[in-house]
């Protein structure tokens, strides 16, 4: 089953997740207003004009030479389009690729708008998740003559590849765009190919916060996607978005797996799962199968999302996805 990691693509909630980036805000899902994708596909002829998420109509005179991302998942798309040496600013939270760390930060949902200004970009990536609070200096970076194009809140598969899209005929990297979002599509192709062969599907519940609330996701989510895309059913399916569960409702409903994404910053994230009262009696714990998986690959709106992906086809269904 590794041979479907050969196609090259490298590879939560308002009080977790930052578009997956581990700052307290509303994560990538919330919004639903989508900027308009690409609808031909080839080389990218300079000017391009764009509307983005904001409803904004940018016009792009030249393929951008310096870019500011503000967000995780804005980053790992323009770095796996081969955007990495223009890249100038970033966010205080990008952790990915590992050329990030030595590049300019420029905050996080309260960013520096003089730092931005004086890093000269031609092209700043911002994200629907960030408007409301960050209005006014996006507004700011206009005013100053700065490109501003805001990408959509991405919250399935198909939304995270209008994404690459239009990122890549902003950025004139659009043949590479297509490639990534063809390479994604082999893979998820691949993984519902033998994802089918599956005659017992089993329950998973999904906990993407815990302090001091519970928290999971529903339907709408990427994760609530991607357990229908391995034929696994969510226990929290009948709910929407991200949601507190209480810790009852989640022994009643008895999952056969639990994964968490808090393993990153929460001590012992599953041993903390498996010392809950009521707990012991679930079957994802007597039975040893209470996983911690990372968050960021799970929950960012780009390339990655597909390598996510298996690693929760393998934690579900170990026996079907590690041969």
């Amino acid at each position: 089953m590794n041979k479907i990691w050969k196609f090259g693509a490298t590879a939560g909630l308002a009080a977790v997740l930052m578009a997956g980036c581990g700052e307290t805000a509303t994560p990538e899902e919330d919004v639903e207003t989508p900027a308009e994708p690409p609808t031909e596909v080839g080389d990218v002829e300079f000017p391009v004009t764009l509307t983005d998420a904001a409803g904004n109509e940018v016009v792009i005179d030249e393929e951008p030479g310096a870019i500011v991302s503000m967000i995780p998942s804005n980053t790992e798309i323009a770095y796996e389009l081969g955007l990495g040496e223009k890249i100038v600013g970033v966010s205080d939270y990008d952790n990915y690729p590992e050329a990030t760390v030595d590049v300019e930060k420029i905050g996080g949902q309260e960013f520096n708008v003089e730092k931005i200004i004086g890093l000269q970009p031609d092209l700043v990536l911002a994200h629907e998740s960030g408007l409301g609070v960050g209005d006014a200096g996006l507004q700011q970076l206009r005013d100053a003559g700065l490109d501003v194009f805001v990408v959509q809140n991405a919250a399935s598969f198909e939304e995270v590849y209008d994404s690459i899209t239009t990122i890549g005929e902003a950025t004139g990297s659009m043949e590479r765009a297509e490639n990534i979002v063809s390479e994604m599509e082999a893979q998820v192709a691949s993984i519902e190919e033998l994802a089918a062969t599956i005659e017992e599907p089993k329950t998973v519940f999904l906990e993407v916060g815990s302090q001091p609330d519970i928290y999971t996701t529903g339907s709408g989510t990427f994760m609530d996607e991607m357990l229908t895309l391995i034929n696994a059913e969510n226990v929290a399916g009948e709910l929407e978005g991200w949601v507190i569960m209480d810790p009852e409702a989640i022994v009643a409903a008895n999952p056969d797996v639990i994964i968490t994404t808090e393993g990153a910053y929460v001590e012992d994230a599953v041993g903390q799962i498996k010392s809950r009262g009521g707990f012991a009696e679930v079957t994802a714990v007597k039975e040893e199968a209470v996983y911690s998986l990372d968050s960021d690959m799970l929950t960012r709106s780009g390339p990655r999302l597909t390598a996510g992906l298996m690693e929760m086809a393998q934690a579900v269904y170990p026996d079907v996805f590690n041969e």
